[in-house]
């Protein structure tokens, strides 16, 4: 009985084990990192292709900027951010008029960095981006 349970064990295991396995370039691919972080000053070869890729395209919709860029914390008010779709988070703001939200979302304000920490966008991108966050107010 003793050597049927360490037989049945084995054969389990081998054939978990086996199942887990596979080619090098599958295992490189489950442990490759999810992304990169690049720190602005520094060399970012990814963040430069990325940038370019997106300046080739020509310029995004404010939405497309605002679900990239602006989601995470205007969707929830993460910092104290006006929340997305939310008229009285915005009401105080938008009577600051349009230039200066442009501006505060531009060169950053309080807890929101400039552009949103999203320094590849471009000016017009940004703006695009304050636009489709007023108008899901109305």
């Amino acid at each position: 009985m003793k050597k049927f349970l360490v037989l049945l064990v084995t054969f389990a295991f081998g054939a978990a084990i086996a199942a887990t396995q596979g080619s090098e370039e599958s295992l490189a691919e489950r442990l490759k990192p999810a992304g990169n972080v690049c720190i602005q000053g520094q060399e970012c070869a990814t963040a430069k292709v990325a940038a370019s890729s997106a300046a080739a395209d020509g310029p995004r919709s404010g939405e497309d900027v605002y679900s990239a860029s602006c989601a995470a914390c205007h969707a929830t008010g993460l910092l104290s951010s006006p929340r997305f779709g939310n008229a009285d988070d915005w009401a105080p703001r938008e009577v600051q008029g349009l230039e200066t939200l442009y501006s505060h979302a531009l060169n950053g304000l309080n807890n929101m960095p400039a552009k949103g920490g999203n320094t590849a966008l471009s000016d017009d991108e940004v703006k695009a981006a304050v636009d489709h966050m007023l108008a899901s107010t109305r």
